[in-house]
């Protein structure tokens, strides 16, 4: 299993000014009015327990009143430019409830809660240090995956609105061995796609905590999706199997439910499905697709030797010489969207079993 091959410490990297300009050019840029810096000088916090009190790694944090008064205000602005106009209509009738630190993971994200006091409706939002592999991870998830996503960023923050699901750790360890025949089918179809949706789009690190599932009443049945919450390691790494969540040990229950459920035939099935889908949403997405890949072959988000490294791998398995031609994570993650539409417009995905 790949676990121990991650780089322990991801770094860093900052908005180039071409990225900065295509974030304008879609409403991604916000002014700064709050800095990540800021949200770090609070003079106190307690440690917040889940329902079990189990240390979540997530600790409350406290500011003295004359700080508070002016973050929460700046909070608020975030979250009606985030969610709505930006309009600074109706502040009143927001409340921060909770402002939560968490100590674990590369990103250290602040995590707030945020009221409707007429209604008692809450939602969260995260503000992140900002990341331009993270920026690129969400702008290709909000174009590839079934989801779109809503986030905002500057030369400071990023903001990102909450994704509702169950933790995949959790699932696994409370809800999976409760789920039906039919349920751990459906569940092992939507792992076989979310493995192929990574390792198409080169997202990496999905270990059981970096995505979650979601489960929605349908009828008479219960329908589980899965979708990824972590963007940090999008283009970095140089294993190709990082980019694959198949090989983390964290995720070998999933994989034991797709081995005891689905046939080969099956899983082939499945793969062929999601290129498919993906292909047609890069034809959907291509003016777009297209800015973002420019931007991103100019940029710099990784080392040399893992570009090195991620582009013999990939050539090992698809025999495709455009992908040892690639002098950049930009470049590797266009060759491997021509390569899918290049096979789905031919009507030959089923020749990518092995390779994609």
């Amino acid at each position: 299993m790949e676990d121990k091959l991650i780089s322990k410490k991801k770094p860093f990297y900052k908005v180039s000014d071409y990225l900065n300009l295509y974030l304008n050019n879609f409403k991604r840029w916000i002014p700064s009015s709050v800095f990540y810096e800021d949200l770090l000088r609070f003079n106190g916090s307690i440690n917040v327990y889940d329902n079990n009190e189990n240390d979540t790694l997530w600790i409350r944090v406290y500011y003295n009143n004359s700080e508070r008064e002016e973050i929460d205000e700046n909070l608020k602005r975030i979250y009606k430019i985030l969610h709505s106009d930006g309009n600074d209509s109706r502040l009143d009738i927001l409340n921060i409830d909770a402002i939560d630190y968490c100590t674990f993971g590369n990103s250290k994200p602040f995590r707030v809660k945020i009221r409707n006091i007429l209604n008692d409706n809450f939602t969260y939002f995260y503000v992140k240090k900002t990341d331009a592999s993270r920026v690129y991870g969400l702008e290709l998830e909000h174009m590839l995956s079934p989801y779109n996503l809503n986030f905002l960023v500057n030369d400071s923050i990023l903001v990102e609105e909450h994704i509702s699901g169950i933790p995949g750790d959790i699932f696994i360890s409370k809800f999976l061995k409760n789920c039906s025949d039919t349920e751990k089918s459906q569940i092992a179809k939507e792992f076989v796609k979310f493995n192929e949706r990574c390792m198409i789009r080169l997202l990496g690190d999905m270990r059981s905590y970096n995505y979650v599932i979601t489960p929605t009443h349908d009828f008479d049945q219960v329908v589980y999706k899965i979708r990824s919450i972590d963007f940090d390691q999008q283009c970095f790494e140089g294993k190709l199997n990082i980019y694959r969540p198949q090989f983390f040990e964290d995720n070998k229950p999933m994989m034991n439910v797709v081995r005891k459920k689905l046939s080969h035939d099956s899983v082939v099935q499945y793969k062929i499905e999601e290129r498919s889908i993906v292909a047609k949403r890069i034809i959907s997405s291509v003016d777009r697709l297209n800015k973002l890949i420019e931007v991103m072959k100019k940029d710099r988000i990784t080392k040399n030797e893992n570009l090195n490294q991620l582009k013999k791998e990939i050539f090992k398995f698809t025999k495709e010489k455009d992908f040892m031609n690639c002098k950049s994570m930009g470049d590797l993650m266009e060759a491997s969207i021509n390569y899918v539409k290049k096979h789905y417009e031919n009507h030959n995905l089923n020749n990518l079993i092995r390779s994609y």
